[in-house]
């Protein structure tokens, strides 16, 4: 079974403050899927059972386009590519990188917070979706003013609270019909034990596939599945 991994990164450009440059949390991610696809499989699931991805929070939107770079490469991988993102001048950001990387109108783009502004027409279609969420506990110090730019690392109380705003909604949008997930980031400086407590009440089971050590945490790559 050849293995489909010796993938360039995409070219990326970002100019903007509000746009999260691709980091060590981006390849984490990014490295999984060069190690787990396949001519066949995803990480154990057919690719011809997986077609709709989608990439929340997709920032520069380097998750999108590396896995339309490896569609190129495999005739058996059509998923349909979504991209979403809070904000409107980070999607133009991406739709560039999109551009510059050869390709035109392949991702389908939405602006959304989280799921708020999804039609319903994509309600039960996704088989995966990757969240790289802000995952940094708020800053507490009262003479801090927030300002727009702190969505890209503001993952708010304990540095869970847009992955459980997240969790709210999630479960409308996967395919229940497919053994569909999610694969997420976070931080062991978050409040992990309450997390994975609301993950267990919400109906998912979560487990921790890789991670790397920076400074002064440890980044978590999660694969979170409805039980």
């Amino acid at each position: 079974m050849k293995y489909i991994n010796r993938y360039r990164d995409p070219e990326i450009y970002y100019e903007s403050e509000k746009v999260y440059a691709p980091s060590d949390d981006s390849y984490l991610i990014i490295d999984f899927i060069k190690k787990n696809l396949n001519n066949d499989y995803f990480n154990g699931t057919k690719l011809e059972n997986i077609n709709n991805i989608l990439d929340m929070g997709t920032g520069t939107g380097i998750i999108s386009i590396i896995l339309l770079m490896m569609k190129e490469e495999n005739p058996k991988f059509k998923a349909q590519m979504y991209a979403s993102d809070i904000s409107e001048e980070v999607l133009n950001c991406a739709k560039k990188n999109e551009k510059v990387n050869g390709f035109t109108s392949k991702i389908n783009y939405i602006h959304s917070d989280l799921f708020k502004s999804f039609p319903n027409s994509l309600h039960n279609i996704f088989d995966i979706i990757f969240f790289n969420p802000p995952y940094l506990p708020l800053i507490s110090n009262s003479e801090y003013k927030k300002n727009e730019n702190d969505f890209c690392w503001d993952g708010g109380k304990g540095g869970i609270e847009l992955f459980i705003r997240f969790l709210k909604d999630v479960k409308n949008f996967l395919n229940i019909d497919n053994k569909s997930c999610v694969y997420y980031i976070s931080s062991s400086n978050a409040d992990q034990r309450e997390l994975n407590k609301i993950i267990k009440d919400k109906g998912f089971k979560s487990s921790i596939i890789e991670k790397k050590h920076i400074f002064f945490e440890d980044i978590l790559l999660n694969k979170l599945v409805l039980v």
